[in-house]
């Protein structure tokens, strides 16, 4: 529901704030909020960051657990979250494909699955995909939806227009 640069925008006092699942467990929800607010769904995302706050505080002894299992277990805590998680802060790339909406849209776009949800989606990548590079699809496809990819496809600069099956096809993407 926010944009990766407003995320990565209030991070830092966030984090310079709450350095420890510790610390945020002890503040109030409220305090939470003051540093999420201008991040949309702030009032959920501000119960999620407690509730997480306090279950890893208490159940993992204030250390973000590294299983997918346990991780799914955090309040606001999904596959895609995890995935980041487990992919970027702990090089655990046999978890799953992280999928996000350029993820999504440019895995129909190329061809690699018409599936509808993130779920489905994950799988029909995960068997096409080498394990290994599990991690780096997604920021690939990413860039590549933020540059090339997006809502106005620049096809004639692509390097994958070859294999692309919808490259060029302009009615193709209005249904997308």
């Amino acid at each position: 529901q926010s944009t990766d640069k407003r995320v990565n925008l209030i991070t830092p006092e966030l984090f310079k704030a709450f350095p420890s699942a510790t610390r945020m467990s002890a503040a109030s929800i409220d305090e939470i909020k003051e540093y999420i607010k201008s991040v949309g769904l702030y009032n959920n995302k501000a119960k999620s960051l407690f509730g997480m706050a306090q279950m890893v505080d208490k159940s993992f002894g204030g250390t973000i657990p590294d299983t997918m299992h346990q991780l799914i277990t955090l309040p606001g805590v999904g596959r895609k979250t995890a995935n980041v998680v487990l992919g970027n802060a702990f090089k655990i790339p046999d978890s799953g494909i992280t999928v996000d909406t350029h993820v999504t849209r440019l895995s129909a776009r190329i061809g690699w699955s018409n599936a509808k949800t993130t779920s489905k989606i994950e799988q029909d990548l995960m068997k096409i995909i080498p394990v290994k590079e599990w991690v780096n699809i997604t920021h690939l496809l990413i860039d590549h939806g933020r540059s090339i990819c997006g809502r106005k496809p620049k096809c004639d600069e692509c390097v994958i227009n070859t294999e692309c099956l919808s490259s060029f096809d302009f009615k193709h993407f209005k249904k997308i």
